[in-house]
């Protein structure tokens, strides 16, 4: 984790860049102090790390990936909110997939940027998160806005789940891929493929991305809603 002295400047914006690739880190703090304005008060590449490193340095704004071994990005965005209530993330990840979208939200993200964006584009996002406004990438905003607006056509019925069923659907609703479900429970990736199909028959859904935002719009994603995981 580095440091660097504030710019001249009377107010800064401080903040904490949390990706598992160096020469992004290095990008975006070279973006930042072109800028001008902005404190980088640490970096580092892990979700473990950055839920330390948020709690002691308090920085204004988390720049947060999403995909990083071990603890993920939405996983470190939870905890860091749950003791932080008012902590401030802006996800910056390569990846628009549902399942990774929705949760990031749900997890507590105030804003949601993609990498491809342009620099004036993060700079920007970066300021209206440290207001308190959430900035969106269009592509984001254009995936929750659809949401909100889409009816659930069939009603599904949750308590037809197995617990087992209830723990595979939260994991999915998490982000993780059948093998990392595989790996978290100790079985065969077969039986979670097994799983997933049934979740899908009994709740009518055609996808594990709709049953991730089925999971998510529910509140199914954390472990107590999930219940046992037995079954």
């Amino acid at each position: 984790m580095m440091a660097e002295n504030a710019p001249n400047m009377e107010s800064t914006i401080r903040v904490l860049i949390v990706d598992d690739h160096a020469i992004v880190r290095r990008g975006i703090r070279a973006l930042l102090s072109e800028a001008g304005g902005f404190t980088i008060v640490g970096e580092v590449d892990s979700g473990q790390a950055a839920v330390l490193s948020a709690m002691q340095t308090q920085p204004d704004v988390i720049l947060m990936d999403l995909l990083m071994p071990g603890m993920d990005g939405i996983e470190a965005t939870r905890q860091i909110t749950s003791h932080q209530p008012g902590a401030r993330i802006l996800v910056l990840t390569s990846f628009a997939a549902d399942n990774q979208v929705f949760p990031a939200i749900k997890a507590g993200a105030v804003g949601y940027l993609l990498k491809d964006s342009s620099p004036d584009e993060l700079v920007r996002a970066i300021r209206q998160v440290h207001r308190g406004e959430p900035a969106l990438h269009p592509r984001i905003a254009r995936k929750l806005l659809q949401e909100v607006a889409r009816p659930i056509e069939k009603e599904p019925a949750p308590e037809a789940l197995t617990p087992r069923e209830l723990t595979v659907l939260r994991l999915i609703a998490q982000g993780l891929s059948n093998q990392e479900i595989a790996d978290r429970l100790s079985v065969s990736e077969a039986t979670v493929r097994a799983h997933v199909s049934r979740i899908l028959g009994k709740l009518h859904l055609a996808s594990r991305t709709q049953a991730a935002l089925y999971a998510v719009r529910e509140g199914l994603e954390s472990e107590d809603a999930a219940g046992s995981d037995q079954g």
